[in-house]
Formats: structure tokens, sequence, C-alpha cells
């Protein structure tokens, strides 16, 4: 990586080992461990720790307070080389926690491109989390959870370890949830149960009014009350197998997942 055109100020330190893109910005008193690796671009506002085995993306802004890449909040962890990777154009802001994988789960925890954590937002040990995903404040999410592209995690949220939120599904606030969401839905209280689809997002991803048609057919098939689940989910495979929105909410509850799948409310 190119050393160019970096501002690195008097307070920050940077250990040695550390490496550093062109045009990072380092601001005050932030501290850069020696294995971390800032892309191109890289801004940490000010008082920003990065520490262990951490990769920050291209252009990612983290705000004061962050604490990025420390240790797995993981009683078993006994300080194994684990990651934690960012991609590009993330916004971390004030207060947000990021921590490294453990080598019980899969060693790295991972951040997609895109996304906006907002202050106070965590993220723990061994997730996933997809492309453009938003933390709202405090929404935090335990271990070995895995986070799908575009979603929407509402404020004060709490996530289960090892539940599936599919892509582009909004989490209300305050919600707590322990079971799978499946793509595009709306989930809301505590404990958080299905609310129906997220069609504000949805309409605001831009999918034609089919699709968005077939996907409610396909979940009040799926939901209804007469026959049993796997009759109905046969059904929906079946009626929709050219929609591959419908599909991927299929393929998603056809995973081999630890946790359960969340249902709405009878």
């Amino acid at each position: 990586m190119a050393e160019a055109r970096m501002s690195i100020h008097s307070t920050a330190i940077i250990e040695p080992g550390a490496e550093l893109g062109a045009d990072v910005e380092i601001g005050p008193f932030c501290h850069v461990g020696a294995r971390a690796k800032l892309h191109d671009g890289v801004i940490l506002k000010s008082h920003v720790v990065i520490d262990g085995a951490t990769q920050i993306g291209a252009r990612t802004i983290i705000y004061p307070f962050a604490a990025i890449g420390a240790p797995p909040q993981h009683l078993g962890y006994k300080g194994e080389a684990t990651k934690l990777i960012i991609g590009a154009d993330n916004i971390i802001r004030e207060h947000a926690t990021m921590n490294n994988g453990t080598v019980a789960g899969r060693g790295v925890t991972q951040i997609g491109n895109g996304g906006f954590f907002m202050i106070g937002a965590h993220v723990a040990h061994d997730c996933i989390v997809g492309d453009k995903a938003i933390f709202a404040n405090n929404a935090s999410i335990a271990g070995h959870v895995e986070v799908g592209d575009g979603v929407f995690l509402g404020a004060l949220c709490g996530v289960h370890q090892q539940c599936r939120i599919g892509s582009y599904a909004f989490i209300g606030g305050c919600a707590a949830v322990t079971g799978d969401i499946i793509p595009y839905a709306s989930a809301t209280g505590n404990h958080a149960r299905l609310a129906g689809l997220n069609f504000i997002g949805l309409k605001r991803r831009g999918l034609p009014r089919s699709v968005i048609r077939d996907l409610r057919n396909a979940y009040k098939m799926l939901f209804a009350d007469e026959d049993t689940f796997k009759e109905r989910f046969e059904r929906v495979r079946e009626r929709y197998a050219g929609c591959p929105e419908v599909m991927n909410i299929v393929e998603f509850i056809g995973s081999d997942a630890p946790r359960s799948l969340m249902t709405p409310r009878r």
C-alpha cells in the first residue's frame, strides 16, 4: 500500500507494523494497533481504537470513541489470532464496537460494504453482516449472527446469538430477536414476531409491483392456518419457482440452521 498524503495527528499512536493506505486521516488521540490494516482513504476522527488483526476497507469513516477489533466477549477466548474484516465505504459512529472472531467460531467477524452503524451499535464475534446494513442507535447482535444485505435494525434492538436475519428485513426498535427472520420481512416486539413484509424497503429498492405481489401472496401462503408448514412450504416452492425473490425466502427457510424460524403472532 502507498503511504503518500497521509494525515496523522501528533497525539495519535500508530504501532510499528500497522499498514496505512494512501490518503488515510488519523485524528487526535487515536490508537492503531500493530496488526491493523487501514486501506486508502480511511478516516479516524479522534479517540478511535483499532485493535487486533483488523482490516478497515477504503473510505470507511470511524467516529470518536469507537472500539474496533477488540477481543471477543467470550470466556473461551485465550488470545488466539482471529480477525475482523470491515469492507469499504462504511460509516461507524460514536461508541460503536466490533469484535474479532473466535477459534470456536469462524475465526473472523466480517462486515460488508456501505453500512451505517449508528451510536453504540455492537457487532459481536464471528458475525457476518452484508452490504448496506443499517444499525440504529445501540442496536446489538450477539455472536455468530448472520445479517443479510440491506437489513435495517431499529434502535435498542437485540439479536440472540446464532440467529439469521434475511436480506432487506426490517427489525423494529427495542425488538428482542430470538429466531431467524426470513428475507424481506418486518419483525417487531419483545419478544419479536413477524409483522408482515417490509413493504417500505421493497418499494425503496424499486421492486416491480408484480414481484411485491408474489412476495405478499407467498408470505400469506407460508403462514396460513390450514395444513402443515411443510405442505405450505412445498406449495410456495412449486408455485413461485420463477420468482427469484420468493426463492430467496425458500432457500433461507430450507437452510440448516441452529435457531428456529420466527413466525407471526396468532
